[in-house]
């Protein structure tokens, strides 16, 4: 095993197991990289929450502007922002009862990864779903 946040365990446990997954920062434009991770989330038949203050409703799914919004549980919360802006949902995430936290390619907290670790939530960092399937 490499780095300890991308721990093949917590890899698998998110992309196999998890089906609810909330991603924080995903709007409505097509051209950003949270809208293409998430349609590729939903044709692996994952349901996706949007969570954003201004995206009521992305790819057929009501948005929510919070995690604690979300009226239901969600299984992995997966963080399009940056590094410095990510920890909060982590910690958040862990707030609702997440069963795992992913934070996307380029997207590094340590001190967020030790807290979720801490908190007994499983946290990938720095990985993007749509590399790891297609290294399986």
């Amino acid at each position: 095993m490499g780095v300890p946040w991308q721990d093949p365990a917590a890899i698998d446990l998110m992309l196999d197991d998890c089906e609810t997954w909330a991603v924080v920062g995903l709007s409505g434009d097509p051209s950003r990289t949270a809208y293409a991770i998430a349609r590729l989330l939903q044709q692996r038949g994952k349901r996706i929450v949007p969570v954003h203050p201004d995206a009521p409703e992305v790819l057929g799914e009501q948005g929510y502007p919070t995690l604690a919004d979300i009226p239901f549980p969600v299984d992995v919360v997966d963080v399009f922002r940056r590094s410095d802006a990510a920890g909060e949902f982590a910690d958040q995430a862990v707030a609702v009862g997440a069963r795992g936290v992913w934070f996307q390619l380029g997207v590094v907290d340590h001190e967020a990864f030790e807290r979720t670790r801490d908190a007994g939530v499983p946290m990938v960092m720095d990985a993007c779903p749509a590399i790891e399937w297609r290294q399986r």
